[in-house]
């Protein structure tokens, strides 16, 4: 069964999203020019350090499927395709490293391979979303049918291997005990609207179980959980932050769980100028996600009754975000992690986050866009 290609909404959903983009600005084609630098030595450096298979790593050789995905995400966001560009060679070996790695079952990754084989559903995620990215670019026939073959096995997958709750965890349900928790079910998520947006056929009760997750995931002041399955009840600000994006991708542009989202992440969110916080990379990944679809009058529309200091708007976001990312690039053109989190995966994941969120303005990729 297909879920909704992105312009098919039915009734009051229909309504709600023709509301909300009527409210946003035209998207620029440009990232601003004193950034413009800061992006080119941050993808010539991905480029520099894609491995021969067509493969990038975290420390230890570990996350090689995520920071593949993550890595090739960004030559997409720079406007190259499978057929032309810059990063077009970069991108082929990406799609290539990946699809070898495709299992009979439809799992993008190896279970096996002691590097992934604890969290192979981050890379599975990752990896369906940058692929589901890629597939209308093939002008080979054969290798489009592969490609989608690939894709419709790894939907399958991602729905069969979804807890009895809705969220997904580090393995499958069957391998983790029906463990799940909100940062891979938000990976997921965005895997399968990728999928969607490329046309190929995502199972509709995946999307309505991962939206009763996030929702059950939400505690009374509008903070999502860490995970359903147990553990502490602190609310998680990055995944609070992430699930607006995935409420984004559900066509909720303007529901009572996203304004509750949102007014969580107004009152918790720090700005970069104000100094880091725990899991920033991944935290300013997602909300800076958020802050361009919002651009600079639609939260204002969510929140007529907001302060002009209360309010979040793009072109201010973006400035205090992208002078820090400026400020602390590598000479090689990386960036190197602040916090723990990031360190333990290492430079190709946070420059990858970085440059996709920088270059958020050119509007490439559907997954991204307003």
């Amino acid at each position: 069964m297909r879920f909704p290609c992105r312009p098919v909404v039915l009734g009051m959903g229909l309504v709600a999203a023709l509301w909300f983009l009527s409210a946003a600005p035209a998207r620029g084609d440009e990232i601003p020019r004193e950034y413009r630098a800061t992006v080119r030595k941050g993808l010539d450096y991905l480029a520099k350090t894609q491995a021969r298979d067509g493969r990038w790593e975290g420390l230890r050789g570990e996350y090689a499927i995520s920071m593949t995905a993550l890595a090739g995400m960004t030559f997409l966001c720079e406007g190259s395709t499978l057929k032309e560009g810059k990063y077009r060679s970069n991108i082929r070996k990406a799609v290539n490293y990946l699809t070898d790695r495709c299992q009979r079952n439809g799992l993008i990754g190896d279970p096996r391979d002691r590097a992934e084989g604890g969290r192979y559903m981050y890379g599975h995620g990752f990896a369906v979303m940058f692929l589901a990215c890629c597939v209308g670019e093939e002008d080979s026939e054969p290798r489009r049918r592969q490609l989608t073959g690939t894709l419709e096995r790894a939907c399958k997958f991602s729905r069969e291997a979804q807890t009895s709750r809705g969220g997904w965890g580090y393995v499958s349900a069957n391998d983790g005990s029906d463990f799940d928790e909100g940062s891979v079910t938000v990976t997921q998520i965005q895997g399968l609207r990728a999928a969607r947006n490329a046309g190929v056929p995502v199972p509709i009760d995946a999307i309505k179980d991962a939206q009763k997750y996030l929702q059950l995931s939400t505690l009374h002041d509008g903070g999502v959980l860490y995970s359903l399955a147990g553990g502490s009840r602190a609310p998680r600000l990055a995944l609070t932050a992430a699930a607006i994006c995935c409420g984004f991708s559900f066509e909720e542009y303007s529901s009572d769980m996203v304004k509750k989202w949102l007014k969580y992440c107004r009152e918790h969110m720090s700005m970069p100028s104000e100094g880091r916080m725990g899991h920033d990379e991944y935290t300013h990944y997602y909300y800076a996600q958020v802050a361009y679809v919002l651009g600079d009058g639609r939260y204002k529309k969510l929140f007529p009754d907001a302060k002009s200091d209360e309010l979040l708007t793009w072109s201010e976001y973006r400035k205090s975000l992208f002078d820090e990312y400026k400020r602390t690039q590598n000479t090689d053109g990386s960036w190197t992690a602040h916090t723990w989190s990031g360190q333990g995966v290492g430079p190709v994941y946070v420059t990858a986050c970085y440059l996709t969120v920088m270059q958020l303005d050119r509007g490439a990729l559907p997954v991204y866009q307003r």
